[in-house]
């Protein structure tokens, strides 16, 4: 029998997949959709160094100075060093910039002070309003290579994957029943345990399977993906996280972001143009380069923020909670973030660990990803593994990315069909 069901196929719920399997636990993850097809696909492409969050949430702020760090190091092929600065453009900012050296230095965040002359010679594109600049070791990390990567080490290490499965219930004594998508099939996995890391729709499985005290607030975020790559290094406004406060080279491309609002249905969001002109209006403040273009296409997705008494989803914490449900079947995941996916999965795999006896440790800090471009990963795509899909990048971070995904992956299948024939 499956020691462990693990519900999600993003950051998360395959960070948790990886860590148990490290530990020689015997896992399947299961997804409605393809890899990546829900918020971790469709983030903003943002490995944070903490410093977005030093002055308001300290403690996700630690996780991400140590978090970035570790996911640079396992993931390398994913991530990409650009470097960050928060840019003042008024005086109001450039104080707030003192808050922020402090914050900074006390939650550990690399950081020094830029002198303008030296900014604008850095990102000759910024605007000459620039009156306080700070660096900080925000980094950009592409969302396909890492999410495959998690997935690919997890299979090597004996976990299954099962792409475009739904859990439509929670069996008696353990485990779940599911529905193949494609064909409408239903079938039961039995398991010991299941770990729920649905990310937005966390709770509605919670309440699938009587557990009621799991609180998420589904918090929206829009970003637009502008054509050409004026900056190279993460760009953030000198103030309080806002909307349309951060810019971010990815690719060939920028992408304005972003956006919070509560949402009641997860399943029901979509970019509307106030916004998309709100992140097209502050991006151009800080990079005039931006005036008068339109974005190439623009995306949303859903944060699995925790619910907290007064908060709005820009003042919420990016830290996590883990919720065992009365059952004791069942564990629950809200929050985190992509940056800091890596050490939600170890937590959540240390407290099921614990439930089942398991005494191993945490490996996945200093296990390094397997690349699927890489000689190893393709031969693991060619022995069968089933997430080599491309369909779901589209609408997501990764789209313009895609047609090289998509070439990558048809090679891989005609080789394999080669092999086989």
């Amino acid at each position: 029998m499956t020691r462990v069901v693990v519900i999600g196929g993003g950051a998360t719920g395959l960070f948790v997949a990886l860590d148990l399997s490290l530990r020689g636990v015997e896992v399947v993850v299961v997804e409605r959709g393809d890899i990546g097809s829900g918020t971790s696909g469709k983030f903003h492409g943002m490995l944070h160094s903490g410093a977005r969050y030093a002055v308001n949430d300290p403690q996700a702020a630690r996780e991400c100075v140590q978090e970035s760090e570790v996911m640079s190091k396992i993931a390398p092929h994913a991530v990409e060093d650009t470097g960050g600065l928060f840019v003042a453009l008024n005086e109001e900012e450039a104080n707030f910039g003192d808050k922020l050296s402090s914050a900074l230095k006390s939650v550990g965040a690399e950081h020094r002070e830029v002198e303008r002359e030296e900014a604008l010679k850095q990102e000759p594109a910024l605007s000459h309003a620039l009156r306080r600049a700070i660096w900080v070791h925000d980094r950009v990390v592409h969302g396909y290579d890492l999410l495959s990567s998690v997935a690919l080490t997890a299979f090597e290490n004996g976990a299954k994957v099962l792409t475009f499965t739904e859990v439509v219930d929670f069996l008696k004594g353990g485990g779940v029943k599911v529905r193949d998508v494609p064909s409408g099939r239903t079938y039961e996995i039995r398991s010991d345990h299941v770990v729920n890391a649905a990310g937005p729709w966390t709770f509605r499985l919670a309440e699938l399977e009587g557990e009621t005290g799991v609180e998420v607030m589904p918090t929206a975020g829009t970003m637009a993906v502008f054509s050409g790559r004026p900056v190279n290094s993460v760009l953030n406004r000198m103030r309080p996280p806002s909307d349309g406060d951060i810019l971010l080279p990815y690719g060939g491309n920028v992408i304005a972001g972003t956006t919070a609002k509560v949402v009641d249905d997860p399943n029901q969001v979509e970019a509307d143009d106030e916004e998309v002109e709100l992140l097209r209006r502050e991006s151009s403040a800080m990079v005039p380069w931006l005036e008068g273009r339109k974005p190439v296409r623009t995306y949303a997705s859903v944060r699995p923020l925790v619910k907290q008494p007064g908060a709005s989803g820009r003042s919420a914490t990016r830290d996590f909670v883990i919720h065992e449900h009365h059952s004791g079947l069942v564990t629950s995941v809200i929050g985190g973030k992509l940056t800091t996916s890596r050490l939600v999965g170890e937590k959540t795999a240390d407290r099921v660990g614990e439930t089942l006896g398991v005494r191993e440790r945490s490996r996945t800090a200093f296990t390094e990803l397997l690349s699927p471009r890489s000689e190893k990963g393709v031969r693991l795509i060619e022995k069968g593994l089933g997430f080599v899909h491309v369909n779901s990048r589209e609408g997501g971070v990764d789209q313009e990315r895609y047609e090289v995904v998509a070439c990558w992956a048809t090679s891989i299948a005609l080789r394999r069909m080669s092999l086989e024939g």
